[in-house]
């Protein structure tokens, strides 16, 4: 039985809720929101407790500044609140800094990372400058806009993506549209002013699985080779074709990729 898909708040955070077996926490990535990983959630309850939680920005408390481990820390007492003692914990870009400082500062509740889109690089001061120009007029603007919207949808979904389904990144590209201006630029500056935990990476020893599409543009597959190369227990997947929303544009690799992770992490699940 897989049971219902519930949708509720708890400790301030909206989430979605299905399954039941061990748990495994979804944390999107920036303009992104919960229902990213309706195609995840789909095909794991049925062996386990699913959740997909919404970060600040797609909520009541998105005035910044706040950092990644603000971010970490609601994700904590999201678990706290839902009486979840361990997980393993996927977080996609955004969700995935903010789960490696969770890791960090909360180990004994990780049974396992999965990044997906993500690394453990920070930013130059020049990128930095230079994205942060780039984010700033969303700062006094009322809403994103569909012209700001469009351009982010070439930064996050390949070109064979957007060619071929344009209803999904339509999809996105309208809701993007009508957020808060100031919300995601907020947003934005708690990943692109993060501190650099590069030095921090080899004392990860969960189980981790980096998951990554090699026509990713917003963050290159090099950043995630160099980020699993100091984790000592940490693998690589690419999916070929997929780009930055590789769990949207390839669901079933992805899919596929996460089910095998779990089976190491929890053992083969009753009936699998």
């Amino acid at each position: 039985m897989t049971g219902p898909m519930i949708s509720a708040e708890t400790a301030g955070v909206a989430y979605d809720e299905a399954g039941q077996g061990p748990a495994v926490v979804f944390s999107h990535g920036s303009m992104m929101d919960r229902t990213m990983f309706e195609p995840q959630l789909r095909a794991l309850r049925d062996s386990y407790r699913v959740v997909a939680f919404d970060h600040r920005a797609r909520g009541t408390r998105w005035e910044g500044p706040y950092s990644l481990y603000d971010l970490a820390d609601d994700c904590v007492r999201l678990l706290d609140s839902l009486e979840i003692e361990r997980c393993v914990l996927a977080g996609m870009s955004m969700g995935g800094w903010t789960a490696l400082r969770v890791v960090l500062g909360h180990p004994d509740r990780i049974d396992g990372l999965v990044l997906i889109a993500s690394s453990g690089l920070s930013y130059s001061d020049a990128e930095r400058s230079g994205w942060e120009q780039h984010y700033r007029p969303l700062l006094s603007a009322p809403s994103v806009g569909r012209e700001f919207a469009l351009g982010e949808a070439r930064i996050c979904f390949s070109d064979s993506t957007r060619r071929d389904r344009p209803g999904m990144v339509g999809h996105w590209v309208e809701r993007w549209a009508g957020y808060r201006g100031a919300a995601v630029y907020h947003e934005v500056c708690s990943w692109l002013m993060q501190d650099d935990i590069s030095e921090r990476l080899a004392a990860i020893d969960v189980p981790t699985m980096a998951v990554h599409g090699l026509a990713d543009e917003a963050i290159a597959i090099e950043d995630a080779r160099t980020t699993v190369a100091a984790m000592p227990s940490a693998s690589l997947v690419t999916i070929p074709g997929a780009g930055h929303t590789v769990n949207l544009e390839s669901p079933a690799r992805v899919n596929e990729a996460l089910r095998a992770f779990l089976a190491e992490v929890y053992g083969e699940p009753s009936g699998g």
